[in-house]
């Protein structure tokens, strides 16, 4: 059956499929940029592997306590090896991305301790860990203080600000990497680096973490590569390479990972216990697996960036800047465009295609959210999916696909959407 017959039993529209063809080769060379950034990062994560000497027995099923669970223990020498850090914690007790970074900061901050993100806002769900919004257990009630410097105009630092920010109480410094629910940028490693640099030169024994979620192996470094002291991320998004079916990882220092360990398990007890429950051989194959993936979800970010740039939506990216996460920003302007671009996307889905996704008052956000996510993985960001806010400036950000296909497919699905709608009008569709 020829391409273009396929598509149109996928519900793509003959002027839809034409113009995602005619963008796809004039996106070839940066494509070409994507795959080697992959094969480095491939390399990497097999040196790492191979140095651990992992083998099939790594993969046996671990249950109770978990001691001596050889799996679990060489698969975080792996991720530490593959981050440049002396320890990592990888678990698929830690249950989410908000989870990892929540774990980070309580097991490292102490009452009378001042949490300071140098980057403004944090991600949604960090504002009730840190006690923004009030709620049980937050770092707040346990007498952790937490201040914010605000972005400049164009969305980076504000080094005089920063410098005059930090004190004598600050001992951890959060940055995050990615833009989160937010229309500015998303920093690259070199960026961070020289944000760390300026800060550990104020103070040099403060805490810096990154959130690296949606940022790993994007480009060649990591951000522990050039002075973080903790990155932390979630599994079902870019390491998990789509296989791993939870869990989070923290690679860094190693007396900052051992805090970490008491506070997930508990006092005197730390990272010895901790069955890893089957869940190994997917760990492993799917951080191998994890730079390939990261960049097909790359190519459709970037796909998604020109497609409607073109249209005249602003994105972020634009199609032509550099990458740091896989995140890309589409701001449609209504709540109406922001629905139908993510009912596109999860017609495209392998999973639930059939599902009609709504906004919703999804636990941790200040608004009704929409989540489009046909996954294999419940809640798994580096498969195909698309989510926003329903609230001004009503921007979609669309992420993932395991595979380049059917990312393309999923942005021509959300195009072909707000067509169907009347948001996008078929003369419109003429000037891609």
């Amino acid at each position: 059956m020829e391409k273009q017959n396929m598509a149109a039993i996928l519900g793509i529209s003959e002027p839809v499929f034409q113009a995602g063809e005619r963008l796809e080769q004039e996106l070839l060379p940066r494509f070409l940029e994507f795959d080697k950034t992959a094969e480095q990062n491939q390399w990497k994560v097999l040196y790492a592997m191979q140095k651990n000497r992992v083998s099939e027995s790594c993969f046996q099923y671990a249950t109770g306590y978990g001691y001596n669970d050889d799996g679990r223990d060489t698969l975080e020498r792996v991720y530490a090896d593959t981050f440049h850090t002396e320890a990592a914690l990888v678990r698929p007790q830690i249950t989410c991305g908000t989870h990892s970074l929540a774990l980070a900061l309580s097991a490292n901050l102490r009452p009378g301790d001042e949490l300071l993100s140098p980057v403004g806002k944090p991600y949604d769900t960090l504002e009730e860990v840190i006690g923004i919004r009030p709620s049980k257990g937050s770092l707040a009630e346990y007498g952790i203080t937490y201040r914010q410097v605000e972005l400049k105009p164009d969305g980076f630092f504000d080094y005089p600000a920063i410098a005059q920010a930090i004190r004598e109480e600050t001992k951890l410094v959060t940055i995050q990497r990615s833009k989160g629910y937010q229309t500015r940028p998303s920093y690259s490693v070199a960026q961070i680096g020289e944000l760390i640099a300026f800060i550990k030169k104020i103070k040099p024994d403060v805490i810096c973490m990154v959130d690296n979620c949606y940022g790993e192996f994007v480009e060649t470094l990591e951000p522990s590569d050039v002075g973080a002291d903790m990155v932390v991320g979630s599994l079902i998004k870019n390491p998990g390479g789509g296989l791993a079916p939870a869990g989070g990882y923290i690679a860094g220092k190693k007396e900052l990972i051992e805090n970490c360990g008491y506070r997930l398990t508990s006092p005197g007890l730390g990272l010895e216990v901790g069955a890893s429950l089957g869940v190994m051989q997917s760990f492993y194959q799917g951080f191998f697996l994890a730079p390939v993936v990261v960049c097909s979800a790359l190519k459709g970010a970037v796909f998604a960036a020109n497609l409607y740039e073109r249209l005249g939506y602003p994105v972020i990216p634009n199609g032509r800047e550099s990458r740091h996460d896989i995140i890309q920003a589409v701001e449609l302007g209504t709540p109406e465009g922001v629905i139908a671009f993510c009912q596109g996307i999860q017609s495209a889905a392998p999973v639930d295609s059939f599902v009609t996704p709504v906004p919703w008052a999804m636990p941790g956000y200040d608004s009704d959210v929409i989540m489009a996510a046909g996954a294999f993985v419940q809640g798994s960001s580096i498969e195909l999916s698309a989510d926003g806010p329903i609230k001004p400036p009503y921007a979609v950000y669309f992420q993932g696909g395991l595979t380049w296909p059917s990312a393309k497919l999923g942005i021509l699905k959300s195009l072909e959407s707000l067509v169907n709608a009347g948001i996008i009008t078929p003369e419109k569709l003429k000037e891609l």
